[in-house]
């Protein structure tokens, strides 16, 4: 009785476990051609032994065969097992390969990195800091508060019409719903403040005699003069000047 070849025991395996080569190939992830081709035992579209080795296999394990049974009959059907080969011969490199020397540090490129993004900062800091207030010598300037975040309500103790009428002093109080710029001077034209007010930040300033205004959107602004709330102050995005005086002094009246 003729021994079935591989490819005939393949088959056979394939059909006695109910599998059609779509499903052997979808198992073994190998065309169907070359499915077709190994039951004929006709391996060269496999690629080489090697691959076809691996074929056998895949399929043997798909179809309920003992793989390494089935590579062992493929092996003495074709001369033998491959001969092995070394490792040193498969890594041997044809050509020298160059590896990039590490280097140390670029500190050069780094210093000059640091002092760029310093230079931005400086530039951003000069920009986001035109809102700070300006000192001008002889004028008293109340302190600001720091900035809050918008919206926040920000309570002040109320201050005495005595004490703040009785020098002379014009107290201006401003409170900016959104940020918006203003100018401020005293009555010698000297600058107090000239910037954004940010949104929710509340600034206080004293000059002696006048302080003279320049909103640039009188609807973003609350203002107070000397404690009172200045009404109809302006629209949005209206630019407004105004200008507000010591009120003056009352004077007495000797009892007779």
């Amino acid at each position: 009785m003729q021994e079935q070849s591989i490819g005939a025991m393949l088959a056979a395996a394939r059909q006695s476990a109910g599998l059609t080569v779509a499903q052997v190939s979808a198992a073994t992830r190998i065309r169907e051609t070359i499915i077709h081709r190994m039951e004929q035992d006709d391996y060269d579209q496999c690629g080489g032994q090697f691959y076809a080795r691996g074929h056998i296999k895949a399929v043997a394990r798909a179809v309920g065969l003992d793989p390494e049974a089935t590579v062992h009959l493929y092996d003495q059907e074709h001369g033998g097992a491959p001969r092995p080969v070394r490792a040193a011969a498969v890594f041997q490199a044809d050509k020298k390969i160059n590896v990039p020397e590490h280097r140390g540090t670029n500190w050069t490129m780094a210093l000059g990195v640091a002092l760029t993004i310093v230079a931005i900062f400086g530039t951003m800091r000069v920009i986001g800091g035109a809102g700070d207030h300006v000192q001008s010598p002889g004028v008293r300037q109340a302190s600001a508060r720091p900035t809050v975040p918008p919206n926040t309500p920000i309570t002040e103790r109320p201050e005495s019409a005595t004490s703040r009428n009785a020098d002379g002093m014009v107290t201006v109080r401003i409170r900016a719903k959104r940020s918006s710029v203003v100018h401020v001077h005293d009555a010698e034209g000297r600058r107090l403040f000239s910037g954004t007010l940010k949104a929710g930040r509340t600034s206080t300033w004293r000059a002696p005699g006048k302080v003279s205004l320049l909103l640039s959107d009188a609807g973003a602004v609350s203002l107070q003069v000397n404690g009172k709330t200045v009404k109809r102050l302006g629209g949005r995005g209206e630019t407004v000047r105004r200008s507000f005086e010591a009120p003056k002094p009352a004077i007495r009246q000797r009892a007779r």
